[in-house]
């Protein structure tokens, strides 16, 4: 007697593996260059209050009148936003997944190398996520104010990092370094992930990626040490 199968049923192409992999591997793109583009603003605070707030004005009024008032910043929140939900998503799928499989029975078991980065991605992107919506109540809504209530960015971001509001300046700190490893991380299996990694490749890959991450704890946490020490005041 023959018997048969049900066929399985194919799965969308949208969510395999490789996908979901290409998915964060292009929202990391996009986070990056955010990154380094915001590090490179806040290092406007070096050149005083007009440069700095000059800048933050200048965000707001970026390609008037072809966009409305604060259209731009607009537009890069609504792109942040969207990449930020499809990047945790497909991440959350990649976890579930690795996690099933280290209990299916014919899963052949390597030990893996691991670095303390890429074992500290899930916990580190809560604390950067815990972050940023700290950050957009201090900075972008002015819900949350610390030693005063200011108009100009300049002072409030002057102010937040007194030598008095030392928890602020740890807080930043700890964000700051989560932040660098999981760009760290995500630069590496990025670049893998999209095809520009091979055995000859790697070394420099690897040394891209703490070229970027180390750019971005120095860029982050030169104003607000500067600050914190009264060179900028």
């Amino acid at each position: 007697m023959v018997t048969t199968t049900a066929p399985t049923r194919p799965r969308r192409a949208r969510n395999t593996t490789v996908a979901l992999k290409v998915t964060m591997a292009v929202t990391g793109v996009l986070f990056v260059l955010f990154v380094l583009l915001h590090m490179y603003g806040n290092l406007k605070a070096f050149s005083g209050q007009e440069a700095f707030d000059g800048y933050a004005a200048g965000l707001r009024t970026l390609l008037y009148p072809y966009l409305p008032h604060e259209g731009f910043l607009w537009i890069q929140r609504v792109v942040l936003v969207v990449a930020l939900v499809v990047h945790v998503a497909a991440a959350a799928t990649l976890w579930r997944r690795a996690r099933g499989a280290r209990h299916t029975r014919y899963v052949m078991h390597k030990r893996q190398v691991q670095t303390y980065a890429s074992r500290t991605m899930r916990w580190g992107g809560l604390i950067i996520l815990a972050f940023v919506i700290f950050h957009l109540l201090q900075f972008t809504t002015l819900t949350i104010n610390v030693g005063g209530t200011f108009g100009s960015p300049y002072q409030r971001l002057v102010e937040a990092f007194q030598p008095e509001h030392w928890y602020v300046y740890l807080a930043y700190l700890v964000a700051i370094l989560a932040l660098t490893m999981h760009v760290r991380h995500g630069v590496w299996s990025g670049l893998q992930t999209l095809g520009a990694s091979n055995r000859r490749r790697q070394r420099a890959i690897n040394l891209a990626a703490y070229a970027v991450a180390a750019v971005l704890l120095v860029g982050f946490m030169a104003p607000p040490t500067a600050i914190l020490l009264g060179f900028v005041n």
